[in-house]
């Protein structure tokens, strides 16, 4: 089975960590169902002039991506389409399709000439994938992962282009039944709708035990004992929450916060830790690469995820695969992945409710191997034959 993946949520060269748990995925169905052969297409935006200011240094980033690579042993190609910052959120879709179509029938004419379209992100990617594969006579699916569904809809036109989308595709998966159920409140899909969880990869993210995780703590970290270290993981933006942790602070003398990822609101965040006296207690890691990620949550004694919105958040997992307990904010798919005392706490999305779940784990945490136990019923084979099951329908439906 030839199967196409397309999405703006991709690894690439200058942003290695971009939309990595779509190339997860992707590379989980390749593993544990060989006959599956794919390329991506990963779509970057183009913008005349390159600037690191202003509306337009978001784009900045994507200036030297090149038109293609190998990631994973996988062809990947990045056409370019236009941005018009601010103002062309709906012609976005249209840009974007024209991109993707053209690499696509060049794909098709050199010879891999797919059976399906396995598409990310119901807007604009899904807007233009469903154009794409209609004026290919192609079977597409597309997968929500989060503000698709549970806020980018809040806007009547585009509701009425992802509806859209929903209808024509030949599946609707969604990482979280959450995500599923809010699809189906607007788009009347019925059994075109799958939840199909991510998973997290057991074989790289591996546990401590207890003193494993105190020894990695001192020397990493240089955090005593005798305090317990917390971490807060996600760009810098206001919806992941870290502005939150960091008031909590104030109220638990005993911890060290390690803040790992970079964006927008670093400056504001520093500040807000330099008011309030808690800069020795206090540490920004920037970016860090999946190995780094990976030591961190076994150095850890507590995740926190403070966000407003998650779809299916992947860093939960990740150190719950390690050994290390979470305390998240209960909202979208957060409870599904929370389920048990092993995995952690859930909490109200406010400071009083942080310092309290902090607390109530730290004072009394599950063991590092319980965590582990926990987190071994999400390996990835599950949802690998999910989208398999799904993709081999299609086809078959389709010859």
């Amino acid at each position: 089975m030839k199967i196409l993946t397309v999405s703006s949520l991709y690894p690439n060269a200058n942003e290695p960590k971009h939309g990595i748990f779509v190339r997860n995925r992707l590379t989980h169905l390749l593993k544990h169902f060989p006959d599956v052969e794919a390329k991506v297409i990963a779509p970057v935006p183009w913008f005349p002039i390159k600037l690191n200011w202003g509306p337009f240094a978001q784009y900045a980033k994507f200036a030297g991506v090149p038109a293609h690579e190998k990631r994973d042993g996988l062809d990947v190609y990045h056409p370019r389409y236009l941005v018009i910052p601010k103002i062309g959120m709906h012609l976005t879709p249209y840009f974007m399709r024209r991109s993707i179509e053209k690499q696509a029938r060049k794909l098709i004419k050199q010879g891999y000439d797919f059976e399906l379209i396995d598409g990310h992100y119901f807007f604009p990617d899904g807007v233009a994938i469903a154009g794409v594969a209609q004026s290919l006579s192609k079977p597409f699916t597309c997968t929500a992962r989060g503000t698709d569904i549970n806020l980018i809809p809040q806007q009547p036109k585009a509701r009425e282009k992802i509806t859209r989308v929903a209808e024509l595709a030949g599946a609707c998966i969604t990482v979280c039944e959450a995500l599923k159920t809010s699809l189906l409140s607007f788009a009347r899909v019925g059994d075109k709708a799958f939840a199909l969880r991510n998973g997290v990869d057991l074989g790289f993210f591996t546990p401590t035990n207890e003193r494993e995780q105190q020894i990695l703590k001192q020397q990493q970290w240089r955090v005593p004992n005798n305090k317990k270290l917390i971490v807060s993981v996600g760009h810098l933006v206001e919806r992941k929450g870290h502005y939150l942790v960091i008031d909590a602070m104030k109220s638990l003398p005993d911890c060290h916060l390690v803040i790992a990822g970079d964006g927008p609101d670093r400056g504001a965040l520093q500040k807000q830790v330099e008011e309030a006296g808690l800069a020795s207690r206090v540490t920004f890691a920037g970016a860090l690469s999946q190995d780094e990620l990976k030591v961190l949550y076994q150095a850890a004694d507590t995740l926190v995820l403070a966000s407003s919105r998650e779809g299916w958040a992947n860093v939960l997992l990740e150190a719950m695969a390690c050994g290390t307990a979470v305390v998240a904010t209960n909202l979208w798919g957060t409870p599904e992945v929370v389920a048990k005392p092993e995995a952690g706490v859930l909490v109200e999305r406010n400071v009083g409710a942080l310092v309290q779940g902090i607390n109530q784990l730290t004072a009394s945490p599950p063991s590092r191997a319980d965590t582990r136990a926990y987190a071994e019923g999400f390996d990835w084979y599950d949802t690998s034959k999910g989208q398999y099951d799904i993709f081999t329908r299609l086809v078959g439906k389709n010859t």
